[in-house]
């Protein structure tokens, strides 16, 4: 199988789990209430986004949490730190998908460029630091909730072993087109083409990890029969 028929057959699974989800949730209207599996893997689309068809919503990024030992994180943990809070406020020291959102954004030269200066720097930040970051936050977070979402319900036990950790992997891999030939390419202003890091520019992907990656065919057997139960 080419890397173009594992494609097809891969976004042809994810069609069918759109149907059964009954459509893609945006992450700006979601809640804990909003009935999450305990553990999972996501797949973001983003508006404007299309496969080389023009017409199929391209996926821009795969995650998954609890990947770790006794990890008690779920899927709406790690969701909701995306999202940021229900003010739009949001932390992107806790979430590298909003800061990597944010520095996209500020290469855009819309927001003020003295945020280069703390955006993405250590762990945590001094409140008057933060104060001065929300207007970026609150843009990161327009910009992740208008995204469409779909996921499947993957729960097994937490570890660097586990079968969403092995999805995640091959998913990103199969996806990304990170020194390969590109397949699906970002459209011309995707924003991701303004990211810092050369790998989510290349991969076309909102993702660092495993975008060099060599994905196993006998992945897309797993995820179907994950989907077939969702």
């Amino acid at each position: 199988m080419t890397r173009q028929e594992a494609l097809d057959a891969f976004y042809s699974t994810l069609e069918d789990l759109t149907i059964r989800l009954n459509g893609c949730r945006y992450l700006k209207d979601c809640t804990g209430k909003s009935g999450w599996p305990q553990r999972g893997i996501y797949f973001f689309f983003e508006d404007g986004e299309f496969r080389a068809d023009g017409a199929t919503p391209r996926v821009v990024r795969v995650g998954t949490h609890a990947v770790s030992l006794k990890s008690k994180t779920t899927l709406w943990d790690r969701l909701r730190t995306h999202r940021g809070h229900s003010d739009g406020r949001g932390n992107h020291r806790g979430s590298i998908f909003r800061k990597r959102v944010g520095e996209s954004i500020l290469r855009t030269g819309s927001f003020p460029q003295h945020l280069n200066d703390t955006w993405g720097r250590g762990s945590s930040a001094l409140k008057s630091v933060r104060e001065a970051e929300k207007v970026l936050e609150l843009e990161v977070s327009r910009y992740i909730g208008r995204m469409p979402l779909l996921w499947i319900d993957v729960d097994d036990a937490p570890s660097k072993d586990s079968f969403r950790a092995y999805l995640e992997r091959n998913s990103i891999a199969l996806l990304s087109n990170f020194r390969k030939s590109v397949i699906d390419p970002p459209s011309r202003n995707w924003l991701g083409s303004k990211a810092t890091e050369e790998t989510i520019r290349e991969s076309g992907l909102w993702n660092t990890n495993h975008v060099d990656g060599v994905y196993e065919p006998d992945f897309l057997d797993l995820l179907r029969r994950y989907i077939s139960s969702a």
